[in-house]
C-alpha cells in the first residue's frame, strides 16, 4: 500500500496516537491472536573479536569464561583479559590453533568469550523501551534475513541510529549467534531482540500499538525522502534474495522505495536499512 493509498493522520499528528499497553500483562484478551510473541527466549552465546567482548564487557554482560590466544599479546588483549579477571571470569590461555578451531567467524582477533545466555526479549519490551525514553517508536523487522553478518550490520546500524529493537521471525532467519555479535560491533549487547514465531502476528501487535509498519519495495510510488518518517513507525527489511514475502507486504501500512541511480537495481538488506533509519532519524532532527 502507497502513501496515497490511505489518509494521513491531520496536521500535528505525524502518527498513529502511541497506545500503551495493558499494565496487566495477564489480560489475554488484549493481546494479539498468537501470544506466543510475548515469551521470552534465551540462547547461548560465544562472543568473538576486541570489539564485542569488550562491549559485553562494559554492558556489564556475565561471561564465564575467556579464551585468549597464547604466546605474544599486545597490550589490547592484555587490558580485556584483566578486565574480563575484574569482572569474574576464568581466563585461559589456548594455542592459537585450537582458537582458530572454536571460532565461527574466522576473525577472533586472538579472544573469544563463552557468555552467560542472551535473553530475547518481547515485542511489548521494544514498545516500553520507546516509551520510557520519550520518543516515537523505531524498530526493525527482519523478514527473513537469513545472513548472519546482514542482520549484525543492521543491529549495528539500528543501535547508532538510536532504534528501540530488532524483530526477527523464529524460522528462516538469522539468530542471534556469534558471526551476529561479532558483525554488530557489540552493538547487540544493547539493542533489544524479539524473535517471534509470527511475524504478522507482531506486526498486527504493533499495529494495535499505534505503531505505522513500513516496507521496502522497488515498486513503491513514494521513495523514502517523499515519505513521512516522523511517527512511531516499524521498518520491514526483507530477505537478501526475495525481499519482503507477500504476507508481510500485505500487512504493511506503506511501502517506500529508495532511488537507484546507476545500474545495480537493488541494494543488500543491511544497506537498505541505513539509509532509510538515518532518513528517519533527519526527520525527527537528528
Amino acid at each position: 500500500m502507497s502513501m496515497d493509498d490511505r489518509k494521513r493522520p491531520g496536521p500535528g499528528r505525524p502518527g498513529r496516537d502511541f497506545k500503551k499497553p495493558p499494565k496487566n500483562r495477564t489480560d489475554r484478551s488484549r493481546r494479539p491472536e498468537n501470544s506466543e510473541n510475548e515469551e521470552p527466549e534465551v540462547e547461548e552465546s560465544f562472543i568473538e573479536g576486541r570489539n564485542a567482548v569488550n562491549e559485553a564487557l562494559k554492558a556489564g554482560r556475565t561471561l564465564n569464561k575467556v579464551f585468549i590466544a597464547s604466546g605474544d599479546t599486545d597490550a589490547g588483549l592484555r587490558r580485556l583479559a584483566a578486565l574480563a579477571r575484574d569482572a569474574g571470569a576464568v581466563v585461559v590461555e589456548v594455542d592459537r590453533r585450537k582458537l582458530d578451531s572454536m571460532s565461527a567467524t574466522g576473525a577472533h582477533q586472538g579472544i573469544a568469550a563463552l557468555a552467560s545466555v542472551k535473553e530475547y526479549c518481547t515485542v511489548r519490551d521494544i514498545l516500553d523501551n520507546a516509551r520510557e525514553r520519550g520518543e516515537a517508536p523505531l524498530i526493525i523487522i527482519c523478514d527473513e534475513v537469513s545472513d548472519g553478518h546482514n542482520l549484525g550490520a543492521i543491529i549495528r546500524t539500528g543501535e547508532c541510529a538510536g532504534a528501540h529493537g530488532v524483530i526477527i521471525p523464529k524460522r528462516r532467519s538469522a539468530s542471534l549467534t556469534a558471526v551476529v555479535s561479532k558483525t554488530s560491533a557489540g552493538a547487540v549487547e544493547y539493542m533489544p531482540v524479539a524473535r517471534v514465531p509470527n511475524l504478522t502476528a507482531a506486526i498486527r501487535e504493533l499495529q494495535e500499538a499505534g505503531v505505522w509498519i513500513y516496507g521496502t519495495a522497488a515498486e513503491a510510488e513514494k521513495s523514502v525522502f517523499e515519505t513521512d518518517l516522523t511517527g512511531p513507525m516499524a521498518l520491514v527489511i526483507g530477505s537478501e534474495g526475495e525481499g519482503m514475502r507477500k504476507l508481510t507486504s500485505e500487512s504493511c501500512d506503506f511501502t517506500l522505495s529508495i532511488p537507484m541511480k546507476g545500474h545495480i537495481s537493488s541494494l543488500n538488506a543491511s544497506a537498505s536499512a541505513a539509509i532509510v533509519l538515518y532518513e528517519a532519524v533527519r526527520q525527527r532532527g537528528g
